[in-house]
């Protein structure tokens, strides 16, 4: 199975009322906005997306609502994030019918899996849908780690036919290319790492901070495709303490609060994560704030 997926795919946000209801409308309109600014793609129901803060009726909610709005114009793909491997397929089965374009397979949450069962974990998946899957590869975060050996024995699943690399290794882009040749297509899962995966192989980079500025994240990928490095490092320079924010712990709060200070949505975030206070927030704003001030002309 082959896909045209190149480019920035934003790890979108899920838009929340105050009250903690979804918040539909605001979730489409952001993603309407990242879309003027020329993204390749988008991914709903990532980690950025709060996956595992929604149940399994409003997760669909979402798709429907985002695949409605999108009408065809991009590729949408969801994140796939459940406790077993029977919920995942469940999952990725009605989010085909939701009409979404492919998935984003994450490992089987909260129990850490072997090798052999990672594997047998992607299989069914694979076996349970007719989507195109990108595997999510992120041990820092999840604790699982989706190894080049592992995926050479997955290339045997036509369905599997892309890799967001998220382990923080940017030498992982590289060891894929010599294990796995061009079977799959390679995208950056990791903001601050983008344009040094874009050098070794990576065609494509799922964002965080594009939530918060989508002109920039689409500009930057544009100068590494067509090879004009200088002018993206100096572009890099400027983003890279905002791409910082994607590798903590709170980056759902640190992106969500990045998009509202730029005019994207709301920080809303759904329990257990709480709004920043104190500190931490004047912080956070700072590197913002700061970003927003010195913004690279055109």
């Amino acid at each position: 199975m082959s896909v045209n997926w190149r480019g920035v795919f934003p790890a979108a946000t899920t838009q929340f009322h105050t009250a903690g209801s979804l918040d539909l409308p605001g979730t489409v309109q952001h993603i309407d906005a990242m879309m003027w600014a020329g993204i390749h793609g988008v991914i709903a129901l990532g980690t950025v997306g709060e996956n595992c803060s929604l149940d399994y009726g409003e997760k669909l909610e979402v798709l429907r609502a985002i695949v409605k709005q999108v009408d065809g114009r991009i590729p949408v793909l969801t994140g796939v994030a459940e406790y077993t491997t029977v919920l995942a397929c469940r999952f990725a089965a009605d989010a085909r019918k939701a009409g979404v374009n492919g998935l984003m397979v994450l490992p089987a949450m909260v129990y850490k899996s072997d090798p052999r069962e990672t594997i047998a974990h992607y299989r069914a998946v694979a076996k349970a849908t007719d989507l195109p899957i990108m595997v999510y590869n992120n041990p820092v975060s999840y604790g699982v780690d989706v190894t080049p050996a592992m995926f050479a024995d997955l290339a045997d699943e036509p369905h599997v036919v892309a890799i967001k690399e998220s382990s923080e290794n940017v030498r992982r882009i590289t060891d894929l290319k010599n294990v796995c040749g061009d079977r799959y297509v390679l995208f950056c899962g990791v903001d601050d790492l983008f344009l040094e995966a874009a050098m070794l192989g990576a065609v494509g980079w799922v964002a965080g901070l594009v939530n918060a500025f989508p002109e920039e994240t689409v500009r930057l990928y544009e100068l590494a495709a067509a090879g004009q490095f200088e002018e993206a490092v100096k572009l890099y320079r400027w983003f890279t303490p905002l791409l910082h924010l994607d590798t903590h712990v709170k980056l759902v709060q640190y992106i969500k609060l990045a998009a509202a200070e730029a005019g994207h949505g709301t920080e809303t975030t759904r329990a257990p994560r709480l709004p920043l206070v104190g500190k931490e927030r004047e912080e956070v704003l700072a590197i913002i704030r700061k970003a927003i001030a010195t913004r690279p002309k055109g």
